[in-house]
């Protein structure tokens, strides 16, 4: 008990929010509900035998990767520094105390003393004080925290170090004891919320205007504003869905060189802002849908199933997981014309499935490429290899070789006759569509390619010109 041979007072360190960006309840909460949904019936009995007893239950259940959580890097470099001088450090928080041990472990910075929460007791507020004044007396030792529950252990502490708090919660501390570092980084909200919905990839909605600019009636200001609602529906509905991807998918984006910098992964958002965040989305795509006609609500239902069952399951599974992101944009199509009346045709169906199916496969390769280079022969959550490369590049380029071919088809076809006076202009869609895809996989193959190839499109300036090719020759061939 009492101060370290430096004169300083041992520095006790809360977990999560303060040396992590995130919170080892959430995550390996998600991580169960991944690994075993049914559990989500057993939650509440766990809770009513108390909070210790919960996290315990989970605990036992679930194996966190320790080593990709997203630490307070500034903190750690500090705690490395306090160490060298022979400094006490103690690594004192409420989640269990075998996720603490194996943090402690991972960092080699905490002098074996690692006290958690266990199957009795949940090492929160007056429970951490009494275990930390019993401990090492009041007033002896330092406390690092982040929220207002650090509070009352400060109040009991010689010394505050205040971590990505607001100057609240600094001003608080500080008049409960003397406040000696504060660790803050700024926060663009906007930005990361932004990005927390993916935005950019409310792009592929935009398939929902395909059935009425197809059918030549994207005059009708009706179904303009049918499809409209639709586009928001789907872009909310899916934010929603993309959100509930990035929570469960923590350990598996941790590991990838660009989406470990996603808001959830990095810690930046919290877990618990991230499920009120899609639940806000999908409450506000439901609402949008009930303005349209009920078969529009039954299509955005199959897609939010579908969808769903990709996240938690379906994604697990080589090539499955391809075609069902391929029928993903295809529903697409189906609620533009579920929401204004214009049935798409199979020939629209048809071609968009073995588009978006090469597509899919452009997606799943730059991964693959890209993560065999940083961690070796798997595709970390996904069934590929290193070895898969080829097969999935021969697969893709047949596949939108394809969609290419049923354009063909469809331009000789009789339906063509009737919707173009022209017809015959249409054919030199077919050598733009046939440059577009052999220059996404070329760029593929050269390491160029987003991981998103619809994304890549938005950014892709020659992708534009060519769109733009695309709408002159249709508005020739009309």
């Amino acid at each position: 008990m009492g101060e370290d041979l430096q004169g300083k007072s041992p520095l006790c360190v809360d977990l999560d929010g303060t040396l992590i960006k995130t919170d080892l309840l959430w995550e390996s909460l998600l991580a169960l509900l991944k690994q075993s949904p049914l559990s989500l019936f057993l939650l509440p009995f766990w809770l009513l035998k108390g909070k210790a007893h919960f996290k315990h239950e989970i605990a036992r259940r679930v194996t966190l990767d320790v080593t990709t959580l997203p630490y307070h890097q500034d903190l750690v470099e500090f705690l490395s520094n306090e160490r060298r001088t022979g400094r006490e450090l103690v690594l004192a928080t409420a989640s269990h105390v075998t996720f603490a041990r194996a943090v402690a472990a991972h960092l080699g910075l905490f002098d074996e003393r690692v006290f958690g929460s266990d199957a009795r007791v949940n090492l929160k507020g007056a429970r951490k004080v009494a275990l930390l004044v019993e401990r090492y007396g009041a007033r002896r030792f330092a406390y690092a925290g982040n929220s207002t529950a650090d509070l009352p252990v400060w109040a009991e502490a010689d010394e505050a170090i205040v971590v990505n708090a607001p100057a609240s919660l600094v001003s608080r501390a500080g008049a409960l004891t003397r406040v000696s570092r504060v660790f803050s980084e700024p926060v663009k909200w906007l930005k990361l919320v932004a990005k927390a919905l993916r935005v950019h990839q409310w792009a592929k909605n935009v398939l929902v205007f395909i059935p009425v600019v197809a059918s030549h009636q994207i005059t009708d200001k009706t179904l303009l504003i049918q499809a409209g609602l639709a586009f928001l529906s789907f872009s909310f509905s899916a934010s929603s869905v993309y959100i509930l991807n990035d929570c469960l998918d923590l350990a598996s984006d941790r590991r990838h060189p660009r989406k470990k910098n996603r808001p959830f992964a990095s810690g930046r958002l919290s877990i618990p802002f991230g499920i009120l965040l899609a639940l806000g989305c999908l409450l506000g795509g439901v609402l949008l849908a009930f303005l349209l006609p009920p078969l529009f609500l039954l299509v955005l239902a199959g897609y939010l199933v579908l969808t769903t069952g990709y996240s938690f399951y379906l994604k697990q599974f080589v090539l499955v997981d391809v075609i069902v992101l391929a029928q993903l944009y295809t529903v697409r199509l189906y609620g533009g014309g579920a929401a204004t009346g214009v049935v798409p045709s199979h020939w629209l169906l048809t071609f968009s499935l073995f588009l978006f199916l090469s597509l899919a496969l452009v997606k799943r390769f730059t991964e693959l490429r890209l993560m065999s280079e940083a961690e070796g022969k798997e595709l970390h959550g996904r069934d590929y290899w290193v070895t898969d490369l080829e097969h999935i590049s021969s697969i893709g380029s047949a596949s939108g070789l394809l969609a290419v071919l049923v354009l063909a088809l469809y331009i000789s076809s009789k339906e063509v006759l009737l919707l173009y006076s022209h017809s015959e202009v249409l054919w030199l869609v077919c050598p733009v569509m046939l440059y577009w895809i052999s220059r996404v996989w070329m760029l593929a193959y050269r390491d160029r390619m987003d991981d998103d190839p619809v994304v890549f499109a938005v950014r892709d300036p020659k992708s534009y010109v060519m769109a733009a090719m695309i709408g002159a020759i249709l508005v020739l061939a009309k």
